[in-house]
């Protein structure tokens, strides 16, 4: 199987946001905030011609490579990449499906790190997204306002006295911020509390939405929560209304694990212990399952019932279990029966190596 050198580089390392350094980080599994920016004097990417795009495409890519961040990372553009190369940036949480499938002369420079990733030409000439473990937007924003700050001075930014920003779609206008926080809940889900949460969020002008983001479905008790309103707040407000919801929902599932533990001790166990054996010993394992077990086993290492793995070990467990990643790890195109069984083994060395490196 051919793949790019960058393509490779990644797939050997996890992204530094997957570690479980940051606030929170046994609820909290990951934070982002995202800059939508577009130039002045240039028509918006839905209704520019394709030469049009080619242009701004090389003008960017020029001005943001030379940017010290970019210096050791990752450059694509999307045109020259496998659809399954494709893929794998979607399942890192890098870009998005649109960017790789749906627009055309659209790329991505992405830091060595993997903290910042620039697409370019999706549907906004630029999104500058920061991402980190845990809850960690205000420290997000720091590094990322600085490197919009230095885009800002190379190019100039569409923006409007009245309105801020100007963008392709009207809710991004104002500050084109978007903060958001994906948030693992199996204790609010169980005791019937989430649905609750949900419609209160709605209130607050807060997304709710599923392990991918947008149009996605809920899996393994994740949700992502995120700003919905650009126009009329400032950076700061938006970042500290996602900040303090997100700190609320932590504190509800933190009381609905101890209510859980309290009322049903054996029960949650027995459920954390079994989706704990299937994981080390199934010999076949779908995506879908493993997302669903090891929450479960994510669940046991938050309440302290299993210790000899970690919150960074399930957090690579639940990006390399998908598709793209085993079939570029394993340097192999596979079919569903193929990729089940690379999938159980993936899982069963990896927790097993997690386990002799504790003791």
């Amino acid at each position: 199987m051919n793949k790019s050198n960058n393509i490779d580089r990644m797939v050997k390392k996890p992204s530094r946001w997957m570690d479980s350094k940051g606030p929170y980080s046994e609820i909290v599994f990951s934070s982002r905030i995202r800059f939508a920016r577009n130039l002045q004097n240039h028509r918006f990417t839905i209704s520019s011609s394709k030469e049009e795009k080619r242009k701004l495409f090389n003008e960017l890519s020029d001005e943001i490579l030379g940017i010290d961040n970019f210096k050791n990372g990752y450059f694509f553009e999307m045109h020259q990449l496998s659809p399954l190369e494709k893929d794998f940036l979607v399942e890192r949480h890098l870009v998005s499906f649109d960017l790789c499938f749906e627009y055309d002369m659209s790329g991505a420079m992405i830091d060595e790190e993997e903290r910042v990733s620039i697409m370019v030409n999706e549907e906004d000439h630029l999104r500058i997204q920061g991402f980190a473990g845990g809850l960690q937007l205000f420290e997000i924003y720091d590094f990322l306002s600085l490197l919009d700050d230095e885009i800002g001075m190379r190019v100039q930014y569409a923006f409007d006295k009245e309105f801020g920003y100007l963008t392709s779609c009207p809710t991004n206008i104002g500050t084109g911020l978007r903060a958001s926080a994906l948030v693992h809940l199996p204790a609010l889900v169980i005791t019937g509390e989430v649905e609750k949460i949900i419609k209160k969020l709605k209130a607050k002008k807060i997304l709710v939405r599923g392990l991918y983001g947008e149009g996605s479905e809920v899996k393994g008790n994740f949700f992502q929560l995120s700003s919905s309103v650009s126009l009329g707040r400032s950076e700061e407000r938006i970042i500290s209304l996602v900040t303090e919801v997100v700190k609320d929902i932590v504190e509800q599932e933190r009381n609905a694990r101890e209510v859980l533990i309290k009322n049903a001790q054996v029960q949650i166990e027995d459920k954390i212990w079994r989706a704990y054996g299937v994981l080390n010993y199934a010999q076949l394992l779908t995506s879908e399952e493993v997302i669903n077990l090891s929450s479960a086993v994510r669940l046991g290492v938050g309440l302290g019932i299993i210790r000899n793995i970690g919150i960074k070990q399930l957090n690579k467990l639940l990006i390399y279990i998908q598709p793209a990643h085993l079939q570029l790890l394993y340097n192999k195109k596979m079919d569903n029966y193929e990729r089940d069984q690379a999938r159980a083994l993936f899982v069963k060395e990896d927790l097993s190596l997690e386990n002799r490196g504790r003791k």
